[in-house]
């Protein structure tokens, strides 16, 4: 059975409505997919870390409720876990404080092992922090020489963007380690200052990876490979929280190969009907992840697939 390997942080999502805090999830970009897959019955492997603290065992608890592993999430027994206060604005877009106490020592854990066709999916600031590099480069040079499909989300925040120009080579090594990376409009006004996707494709993304999906919020997502470039109009939806929306959307992307049973050997000859029926498998994802405050899709959601 092909299976998802996820890397990335956990962390503790307290979402905030009109300045009051109304719930609180488990969450990370990288998490809260690999969360709606596993409620979708894909065989998934997330490694990360937590500390050895209430917020990590909640975290813990919380992943083996929606029959996820926890073998390879490290718990650190110095450091507190993450936690992350999203406020959410009257559009349901939300701003982020983190609160980190991370220890010196970090992602001591084994890695699940790798078949050819299994989906690795990374991104984030995890990708690019230099204290954990090594391990995800270690991770992504296997996935190479298994021939897994690799999909790549940078999710640069605006909080790192004066770490933009120092982080480019590490940004250009995930583009090509990348099978498919998936953006959004915030990201590479953060990263380059432009805010048009088939600019990006063609002067940052194209040389590295053949396969590119950029997303503009609620407005339209465009893909952009090899043979040929596309525009998909968004459904319509009264959101309540977008907090999940993107990386829900990859959960969606990554279902949709799974299901359409598409392999790495397959990735270059995708034909105009096969993206669209990975790029529908995505909105669906996202707009079911928007319908509610928590990070993932509903089982409710899960058992129509």
């Amino acid at each position: 059975m092909r299976k998802v390997i996820g890397i990335g942080e956990t962390i503790l999502d307290i979402i905030f409505e009109n300045n009051k805090p109304s719930t609180a999830i488990p969450g990370g970009s990288v998490f809260n997919g690999m969360v709606s897959l596993a409620r979708c019955g894909v065989k998934v492997c997330f490694i990360s870390e937590t500390g050895n603290d209430h917020v990590g065992r909640i975290i813990l608890d919380f992943m083996r409720e929606n029959g996820m592993q926890t073998d390879y999430v490290n718990v650190f027994p110095d450091g507190k876990s993450p936690v992350a206060l999203a406020f959410l604005n009257e559009q349901s877009d939300a701003e982020y404080l983190f609160y980190k106490d991370y220890p010196a020592q970090r992602l001591d854990v084994e890695f699940p092992q790798i078949e050819e066709d299994d989906i690795v999916i990374f991104g984030s600031y995890f990708a690019l922090n230099p204290v954990l590099r090594s391990k995800v480069v270690d991770l992504l040079e296997e996935a190479r020489r298994k021939n897994a499909i690799v999909y790549y989300d940078p999710n640069f925040r605006a909080t790192h963007k004066g770490e933009a120009m120092r982080l480019t080579a590490t940004i250009i090594e995930n583009f090509e380690y990348a099978t498919i990376v998936r953006g959004s409009a915030d990201d590479f006004v953060n990263l380059y200052g432009i805010n048009d996707g088939e600019k990006v494709y063609k002067d940052k993304v194209k040389f590295y990876c053949p396969n590119f999906i950029y997303t503009a919020g609620a407005s339209a997502v465009s893909l952009y490979t090899k043979g040929f470039s596309k525009n998909y109009s968004t459904p319509r939806i009264d959101a309540a929280s977008t907090v999940g929306a993107g990386d829900n959307f990859n959960a969606g992307i990554l279902f949709g190969l799974l299901k359409n049973r598409i392999r790495y050997r397959d990735m270059e000859s995708l034909s105009e009907n096969d993206w669209d029926n990975i790029i529908a498998s995505g909105m669906d994802f996202a707009t079911e992840a928007c319908k509610s405050l928590n990070n993932y899709v509903s089982a409710e959601f899960a058992k129509t697939l």
